[in-house]
């Protein structure tokens, strides 16, 4: 069985030659390397290979590995793609660079007022739920577009970009393309889109971030 650092150096392999495929820049889509359920010791030589963008599902779980490897390695980018409980804000603040799951109102109060009070502004995406799953995260297509203005005019977060994770049953080019027209409606430009089975394919519809995790880590 192949490291979790070969995987990762084949991950961006493919990667890169999807942005040539793309006619996009070399680096214009970069990799998080999706470290949920994987304790410190697995994802440290990820680390060492040169690996700087990681994404946790969990706050609770982040909590107990991230502050170490942080302190030890302080560039590291720490990305929050799980669904954030409006209770678990004011840790999310303290502990994520960005945060790619804010998806209702209740979530924006709470991260603007930590915020402000914490003094520290992680950068922020809204998760849309682009095949209108019942079960899953995220806001309706439709109200994407008025959900980033409300967050911005009503309560001064900056949002970068838009997420989403489309129904693991259907083709996710559609998906992706509607996001990637749903960003340039709210004048947003990053899109965090694409996983290990479909990243590729994200790349080309102008992703500029993949969450990949079993390509690297293995299954879980």
């Amino acid at each position: 069985m192949e490291s979790s650092v070969e995987q990762l150096a084949l991950v961006k392999q493919k990667i890169g030659a999807a942005e040539r495929e793309a006619n996009r820049p070399a680096g214009s889509a970069v990799l998080v390397a999706v470290s949920k359920t994987f304790d410190a010791e697995h994802i440290r030589p990820v680390i060492e290979a040169g690996q700087r963008v990681f994404g946790e599902n969990r706050v609770q779980e982040a909590q107990g590995k991230w502050p170490e490897l942080k302190a030890e390695f302080p560039d590291i980018e720490l990305h929050l793609i799980g669904p954030l409980q409006s209770n678990k804000a004011k840790e999310a603040v303290a502990l994520f660079d960005v945060i790619e799951t804010v998806d209702r109102e209740k979530i924006a109060v709470e991260l603007a007022k930590e915020i402000e009070k914490q003094g520290r502004a992680p950068k922020l995406f809204v998760q849309v739920n682009t095949g209108s799953e019942p079960q899953k995260a995220g806001i309706e297509p439709r109200e994407a577009v008025a959900f980033v203005k409300r967050c911005r005019d009503v309560h001064g977060l900056a949002i970068e970009g838009l997420m989403c994770i489309p129904p693991a049953e259907e083709n996710p080019g559609p998906h992706f393309a509607l996001l990637e027209k749903l960003a340039r409606e709210a004048g947003v430009e990053k899109l965090s889109m694409g996983m290990s089975g479909d990243y590729e394919i994200a790349v080309a519809f102008g992703a500029t971030s993949v969450r990949v995790g079993s390509a690297i880590f293995g299954s879980r």
